[in-house]
């Protein structure tokens, strides 16, 4: 397989990982929750599993850049239709520059 194929395959599967770790988080309540509790830690050590391998063939900076871009944007969605929570203008319009510029790394990047 292609290097940069697998790292940016790496790079989905740790942001997908991420998401699910930071969703388990809040159903953890402050970590009270034993089961919830125990994906959190599983889910964020996956996560960062699969982000170092992505961090053989992307630059750290452009790897982290994406992996939390694309993380919030997803966070906030799961936050929006599965926990209730409201999105504002402004937080619309920040994650829009947040989008933005996960686009813009990944169009006109050539530090890849």
């Amino acid at each position: 397989m292609n290097p940069l194929i697998f790292g940016y395959s790496m790079l989905s599967l740790a942001i997908i990982l991420e998401v699910f770790a930071t969703s388990f988080l809040v159903k953890s309540e402050q970590f009270t929750k034993v089961v919830p509790s125990i994906l959190v830690a599983i889910l964020y050590a996956a996560s960062f599993y699969c982000l170092s391998h992505t961090l053989k063939v992307v630059p750290v900076g452009i790897a982290y850049g994406i992996w939390s871009g694309v993380g919030i944007l997803l966070v906030t969605l799961v936050g929006y239709f599965w926990f209730k929570q409201a999105i504002d203008i402004p937080a619309a319009i920040g994650l829009a520059f947040i989008a933005l510029g996960v686009v813009i790394i990944n169009v006109f990047s050539k530090a890849i």
